[in-house]
């Protein structure tokens, strides 16, 4: 597990069809995709592997569970989302499967935008991206609630108004490419939002200007997301994204081997490597991304489904779980760095066109 591979060889997405048929045996009937079996469940984890189904062409399970969000929606816009990094460990090596704390997490709920946006992207089905519409717009309008004249975005319902209340800078910057999707989706449907586009103006003229507005409590410094997701998400142009990456890079990431949860343990995560990989992309370093994905092929089962990470100075694979998201995660990556599909590059780049974007900024 030393993390070389052929600089040669590239990855493609019929590779992953074991990683594509882990989520699918992970999805229950009703359209939801938990972590695992009998795990948690939140929204945004839940769209990610949408996407995932969405790009390996699985497009009857992706479009169940998007009506699975359309159906559990709250009358507020909002769906409960259960935190299942809080879950204790069992025999140290496994997440435990009891109930998972639960939130109304603005990023969570606003991320269906993207995954609307990119299944509409990807097949051109207007019928079914009007149908899920009005679930994209309750769950942004009720995500804006949240928001501060500032422009930053609490975490959640749950915070406002105590000393937990904060702007999370990766779920921020999640919110700002949700918003993008949602003004897309907006766009394609002839429909005006112009709270929303002053509300993604705000937002991205914080992150962009003030950082000492973001992570308050100075809880998210040591997590790889807080440092790569305003890249990824499209905070910044290619020249700044690229100058952020580089300055952090050696904190994050452990060479041959992937890019750390977080910067104090030697734990590099498949998730965190696949994203990076299309953070990596955002900011035009095609070269590095493709030798950072080849290195998340070394933590795999025989059977070609990822496992959640690789603890570096223990040499295992830990914790011995294999979600769906992280093999979303990597089929996302890998779509993106293939650039071939219709959806190669919504992960990647603006869906808005530069007009939309004046008008918005």
């Amino acid at each position: 597990m030393d993390g070389s591979f052929p600089s040669g060889e590239a990855l493609s997405i019929a590779d992953l069809r074991p990683a594509i048929d882990r989520i699918l045996d992970i999805q229950t009937a009703d359209g939801a995709i938990a972590w695992f079996e009998n795990g948690p469940w939140d929204p945004w984890n839940h769209t990610e592997s949408a996407m995932a189904l969405t790009v390996a062409g699985e497009l009857s399970a992706a479009a169940n569970a998007f009506d699975h969000l359309k159906e559990t929606q709250r009358s507020d816009g909002a769906w409960f989302g259960e935190y299942g990094n809080c879950l204790p460990m069992v025999e140290r090596d496994f997440i435990s499967r009891e109930a998972a704390p639960a939130f109304l997490d603005s990023n969570f709920c606003a991320y269906p935008a993207v995954g609307i946006a990119h299944f509409l992207k990807a097949t051109d089905d207007t019928k079914r991206a009007q149908a899920w519409w009005p679930m994209v717009e309750r769950a942004l309008d009720f995500v804006l609630t949240l928001q501060k004249p500032d422009g930053t975005i609490t975490w959640a319902v749950e915070a406002v108004g105590t000393d937990e209340d904060d702007a999370l800078l990766a779920g921020n910057a999640s919110i700002l490419k949700s918003l993008e999707c949602g003004l897309f989706l907006a766009n394609a449907f002839d429909i005006a939002k112009p709270t929303w586009h002053t509300a993604r103006s705000n937002l991205l003229n914080a992150l962009q200007t003030s950082p000492d507005l973001f992570d308050r409590r100075n809880t998210g410094a040591r997590f790889a997301m807080d440092w790569y997701y305003p890249v990824l998400a499209g905070a910044f142009d290619d020249a700044t994204g690229a100058q952020r990456l580089d300055q952090s890079w050696d904190k994050f990431v452990i060479e041959a081997h992937g890019c750390r949860c977080v910067s104090n343990e030697p734990w590099v995560t498949v998730a965190e490597t696949a994203e990076l990989v299309l953070a990596l992309l955002s900011a035009n370093k095609t070269g590095l991304a493709t030798t950072l994905l080849q290195t998340v092929l070394n933590i795999r089962d025989d059977r070609g489904v990822f496992w959640m990470g690789h603890q570096i100075n223990e040499d295992i694979y830990w914790p011995k779980e294999q979600p769906s998201w992280t093999q979303a995660a990597v089929i996302l990556a890998a779509d993106a760095l293939q650039d071939k599909s219709a959806t190669s590059q919504v992960l990647t780049r603006s869906l808005l066109k530069p007009a939309a974007i004046s008008a918005s900024s």
